[in-house]
């Protein structure tokens, strides 16, 4: 029988979490005993098999009906656990000897969702064509490592051909300082960008030593009061109003972080980093030539030709968790329970 479709969209749909177990194993042997058993059970356990589906899924067949596909017939499958199901509908050939699932895209829709940016700091050129926005925990130490790749890209190769705009998304229910940190960025933001910027680079860049400080106060008070010294730190250094900016600290006011939470969970955002060049995805930290390529075809696409890299190799020393050559970078990203992310 032959397949199509990556077998992690299945997983996704399902809300499955599946470990492997740890032990010696052998080369699998065919199965002979399979030509024994009738096709509804021949069918089940493929699709066990193929989409590693847990023995605690109960999957059903439903009656097959004619399918606009040429030689297949529609077979509707029920994957149930605990009172809770999903339905996926599958291709079965007119012959028996063929099972596929093909996903069906209405291209009449909006592709590309339209994130709000108004009124955010933006860093790069604010004309630039292409718009790299990025859901960024502070706490989160792959937003860390994302947030110096960006840096270097911008710096070395892109330049004005782009702009960069950060929201945030605290994910409270694994970070307790996120959203006290988002928090004191917005009251920075509202005097200065210069400032903002800096203050997200110092929190991205020394999570450690932050985390050091924080350690050192008798309270949890104390703790996040750390946060704030850093804001004011750098609304001192950029002349800022500090009496307004106390205040703004002082108040911990979640108004303008919690439109930005309330738009990452209907873009389906479920982790950190969450990046979107020009509506194009990218979920977690990557390789940089992961993201020189997304870029790439953004401006390729707009009919920009996209500048040479300056160099090959690792990224620059000082880049924060980042010695290893590019395409050797592991891969990640921050995520939290979907029943507690953002209480």
């Amino acid at each position: 029988m032959n397949f199509i479709l990556q077998p992690r969209l299945l997983l996704i749909a399902l809300g499955l979490i599946v470990t492997s177990a740890l032990g010696c194993s052998k080369p699998k042997a065919r199965v002979a005993s399979l030509t024994a058993v009738n096709e509804d059970r021949r069918i089940e356990l493929l699709i066990r098999s193929q989409y590693q589906v847990p023995a605690t899924y109960d999957i059903k067949l439903g009656p097959r009906s004619n399918s606009t596909v040429p030689g297949f017939y529609d077979l509707p499958v029920s994957f149930s656990n605990k009172g809770k199901h999903v339905d996926f509908t599958f291709l079965i050939s007119h012959d028996g000897n063929s099972l596929a699932r093909l996903q069906k895209f209405d291209l009449t829709k909006k592709l590309f969702p339209e994130i709000a940016t108004e009124d955010l700091p933006v860093r790069g050129n604010p004309a630039a064509k292409v718009t790299i926005v990025v859901f960024d925990d502070f706490e989160c130490p792959f937003c860390a490592r994302f947030h110096e790749q960006l840096y270097w890209l911008m710096t070395n190769r892109y330049k004005n051909l782009v702009k960069v705009v950060y929201k945030p998304f605290p994910l409270t229910a694994i970070h307790p300082w996120a959203m006290h940190a988002a928090v004191d960025a917005a009251c920075l933001a509202a005097q200065n960008s210069e400032a903002y910027w800096d203050y997200v680079a110092y929190v991205h860049r020394h999570l450690e030593d932050i985390e050091e400080r924080r350690k050192d106060k008798p309270t949890a008070t104390e703790s996040l009061k750390a946060l704030d010294d850093i804001a004011t730190d750098q609304g001192t250094a950029t002349k800022l109003d500090l009496e307004k900016l106390r205040e703004c600290l002082a108040k911990q006011d979640e108004s303008a972080i919690r439109p930005s939470l309330k738009e990452g969970q209907e873009l389906d955002i479920h982790g950190t980093p969450s990046t979107f060049i020009n509506g194009e995805r990218i979920i977690g930290v990557h390789p940089v030539t992961w993201i020189s390529a997304s870029i790439d075809r953004a401006l390729q696409n707009l009919g920009t030709k996209p500048p040479e890299s300056p160099r090959d190799g690792p990224l620059p020393q000082e880049s924060v968790n980042i010695n290893a050559p590019q395409d050797s970078t592991p891969s990640g990203a921050c995520s939290a329970p979907s029943n507690g992310t953002h209480p």
